[in-house]
């Protein structure tokens, strides 16, 4: 027999924003469909009317596009294919695999009251299966599948292996409503089946929905293809993924300041590995990704981990990049020479774990302090008061400061020197320095903020916090 080439598909509902889970899910089958030279699709299942959002479809969309993950060919809607499924649900009626019931809402809710008060499991009691007589003129039927009576539906899934259901705990389910929309496990076999789906690769919440796609897969005649249900995304507790814990829209990372790259490799690790392997590009998460290889136990959330990878890649941007994103954080680098802007993005690379860290901390060094840190004030004392009046007034009369000003190591020098000629140690030099230019202890280096801010801005930092001082 011919081998099929690998298909892949995500399937979302526009019903919310796409969240962790399902872009990893959708990784995933990227990753396989890659791997093996085939096709990774998506379908957007919009089959709920009432609760469909465009601007929940258009939003999965922008996800995708931002995380680089390209589908193959067109995105194929559901809401567009009804009378497909209704022609498939009344072929599968004259082939005597389904039938019209005519049983009301009223009948199917005291039929199940009266089996819940028996203790039994309430079911549709397939009445009309069989039904020769005068169907009910004031109704509209539905359409439901005959499912097995006896037997068992069996498949091996590749990550939790063989599952079989027993056919009793299946009742003859409806594919087509009175309204004439059809129902999620109906329109999913039919789709798979005829986007040529080779390998259905989703959250293992769905795992209890192949037996009956399976039957619809058999009663149609189709190929049946490989299921991989996923285990879930746990929080560090184990216990299921909130938002605060960080399950929130995909587009919401992106506002946060994590890189797509740093996204995509932290959500391969949630489930996948390779050796011992964290740092992996898409191509080499293509190479490498096979679905046989999914762990079969739940995942957790480590934000820990995704800072340190967002980092990774924030410090792996070049200077061009780093400063397109940034300006999308309102970031201001204009004015800046491109030596200038290497140092100050070198310097904050070591200190952002986001573009949103890196921005706001930009900003810092920016902006002229308003306030001053408490605590520093408190310990200044006269020597090293007196050393910044010096070194201010030494600046502002030669040029021997601004002479230096070509980069760290030369204004380090020229500042120890400074301090050894005016006899104070430049352990109490560079602090009460620091505090002058921003304001605050911590940050990056001073010689460093020295040369970013400029010889004039710095003079004038240095004065205002004189002038605070009294």
């Amino acid at each position: 027999m011919e081998k099929r080439a690998v298909v892949t598909r995500f399937a979302p509902s526009p019903t919310g924003y796409l969240h962790i889970g399902g872009l990893r899910t959708a990784l995933f089958n990227y990753l396989y469909a890659r791997k093996h030279g085939g096709k990774f699709l998506i379908r957007i299942e919009d089959t709920d009317l009432a609760r469909n959002s465009k601007d929940a479809a258009q939003a999965i969309l922008e996800s995708f596009a931002w995380v680089g993950l390209e589908c193959d060919g067109e995105i194929l809607y559901q809401s567009e294919r009804f009378p497909l499924y209704a022609s498939y649900a009344k072929r599968l009626v004259e082939e005597g695999k389904a039938y019209y019931c005519y049983m009301s809402k009223e009948e199917l809710e005291q039929l199940r009251d009266s089996q819940r008060a028996q203790g039994i499991t309430p079911r549709y009691d397939n009445r009309y299966r069989d039904f020769s007589g005068t169907p009910p003129s004031d109704r509209t039927p539905v359409i439901r599948i005959k499912a097995p009576l006896n037997g068992e539906i069996a498949f091996d899934d590749g990550v939790k292996g063989r599952i079989c259901v027993q056919a009793k705990e299946l009742d003859d389910f409806i594919i087509l409503r009175s309204d004439g929309s059809p129902t999620y496990n109906f329109v999913v076999a039919i789709d798979d089946a005829l986007m040529g789906v080779t390998d259905v690769i989703r959250g293992d919440d769905h795992t209890s929905n192949t037996p009956k796609q399976i039957l619809i897969y058999q009663a149609l005649n189709f190929p049946i293809p490989k299921f991989y249900h996923i285990p879930m995304i746990l929080n560090p507790e184990g216990k299921k993924l909130s938002k605060r814990d960080g399950a929130m829209g995909v587009m919401d990372y992106k506002l946060m300041g994590y890189l797509p790259e740093a996204l995509l490799n932290f959500l391969v690790r949630l489930g996948w590995s390779y050796e011992d392997k964290e740092i992996f590009s898409l191509q080499e998460m293509c190479a490498l990704f096979d679905a046989k290889d999914i762990n079969s136990s739940a995942s957790r959330y480590n934000q820990e981990k995704f800072l340190w990878l967002n980092q990774h890649y924030i410090k792996a941007c070049d200077d061009i990049r780093l400063e397109a994103l940034l300006g999308e954080f309102g970031a201001k680098l204009e004015a800046y020479q491109a030596p200038i802007k290497s140092l100050l993005f070198s310097a904050l690379k070591d200190r952002s774990k986001t573009l949103l860290e890196f921005a706001a901390q930009l900003k810092e060094i920016q902006t002229p302090p308003q306030t001053y840190d408490e605590k520093m004030l408190q310990k200044l004392d006269s020597s090293a008061l007196k050393a910044l009046a010096e070194l201010a007034e030494e600046a502002t009369e030669t040029a021997k400061f601004k002479q230096h000003f070509t980069s760290p190591e030369s204004l380090e020098s020229y500042l120890h020197s400074f301090a050894e000629s005016k006899s104070i140690k430049i352990g109490k030099l560079m602090p009460a320095l620091r505090l002058a230019l921003l304001g605050k202890g911590g940050g990056i280096g001073v010689c460093e903020t020295l040369l970013i801010l400029g010889e004039e801005q710095s003079i004038e930092r240095i004065q205002a916090l004189l002038k605070y001082i009294g």
